[in-house]
């Protein structure tokens, strides 16, 4: 059996929020827990899956603000994963005060994200790639296996991430798409942050904002 993937459409700007899991092992982890970490939660205690991980593409509050209820109702903690380049937004929340909002940004990420770095859940080997832009320590989580990329707010279906807030850079988003999205197999899906799941084939030849040449 493949490796099974719930969505979840969660929070104040409908963040998409993964709970992934082997099906054989039932390891579980979550990426971008996005809010309401109890229904993600449930969804996993409903599977008899075990939650180990948290895997941050970034430090944005609508990407992080169920983790600290998903924390609070395991034992032992689940790891917390985050690239080094976004510890600072992640200490002020997220970003949320920019938009008035307060979160509990949850169990502090104990384990640092670097490109090329190997992740295991199960018999699913994920590739990081760090894909700076739309914040500094963005990463996407690229499965060869399944044909997958969980790629945060990097890229969207006909559209990119911001690159105005803080931290933001935009020939550096550009750059991130075209060097470590373009590059894989154009029949892999793209499952992002916000809206729905696009392929690289499709962005290469239509997304309006990043041409592939």
């Amino acid at each position: 059996m493949s490796l099974q993937i719930i969505p979840f459409i969660l929070g104040p700007v409908q963040t998409n929020a993964y709970l992934i899991a082997d099906p054989i092992t039932c390891e579980a982890a979550i990426i971008d827990p996005a809010w309401d970490g109890e229904i993600i939660l449930a969804e996993a205690q409903k599977r008899g899956w075990r939650i180990g991980h948290l895997w941050y593409t970034h430090a944005h509050f609508d990407h992080i603000g169920g983790a600290a209820a998903i924390a609070d109702a395991l034992n032992p903690l689940p790891l917390v994963a985050l690239h080094p380049a976004d510890h600072a937004l992640w200490q002020i929340g997220g970003g949320a005060k920019m938009f008035g909002l307060t979160i509990d940004p949850g169990p502090e990420p104990v384990v640092d994200f670097a490109h090329g770095q190997t992740l295991h859940l199960g018999s699913s080997l994920f590739e990081v790639r760090h894909t700076p832009g739309h914040t500094p320590g963005h990463v996407v989580f690229y499965c060869l296996t399944e044909k997958i990329c969980f790629c945060g707010d990097l890229i969207f279906a006909g559209s990119v991430g911001r690159a105005d807030l803080p931290g933001g850079d935009w020939e550096t988003l550009v750059a991130s798409i075209r060097q470590q999205i373009y590059t894989l197999p154009e029949d892999t899906r793209l499952l992002p942050g916000h809206g729905a799941e696009t392929h690289v084939g499709e962005e290469k030849v239509s997304n309006p904002f990043v041409q592939e040449y």
